[in-house]
């Protein structure tokens, strides 16, 4: 009999010690969420593919951070987060329209697109443009899609 009291005693105390040991994990996990910084978040992925919209194939892919301060995958973030912030995240606004007479008009669709976050607000941009030459007659000198 002492040993069955011994026995059960021993599974209180581990069972004790593993429903305390929850309770003070789920505690620890129930905080509101909070930021980790005072920057609202700008994480963005930037691409190009090829192919119609519905169905482009990325060719190359890049990730942008712009706060606290520029980094990520693209060459150069620093100059892409100050062109993105002089448009206030507004991507239609890096491309202009083109003259007629710049480029062929082969069909060989490109496809640029962003998507993420800027400055703490969802972020889903796309545009097509008929061939590489059109692309980059369009983006100018811009740095954003340019890797």
């Amino acid at each position: 009999m002492r040993h069955i009291l011994g026995r059960i005693g021993v599974i209180i105390t581990a069972s004790a010690l593993t429903t305390g040991a929850a309770a003070a994990a789920s505690t620890a996990d129930a905080g509101p969420a909070r930021s980790a910084g005072l920057y609202a978040p700008s994480a963005l992925v930037l691409s190009v593919g090829k192919g119609d919209a519905s169905s482009a194939t990325v060719q190359r892919a890049v990730t942008l951070s712009c706060a606290p301060r520029p980094g990520g995958t693209h060459p150069a973030p620093s100059a892409a987060c100050s062109e993105l912030r002089s448009v206030q995240g507004e991507f239609a606004q890096l491309t202009r329209p083109q003259s007629q007479g710049d480029c062929t008009r082969q069909w060989d669709p490109l496809v640029l697109s962003a998507t993420g976050v800027w400055q703490g607000r969802s972020v889903s941009w796309s545009a097509t443009f008929g061939n590489e030459c059109e692309m980059r007659a369009s983006l100018s000198e811009g740095s954003v899609f340019s890797f």
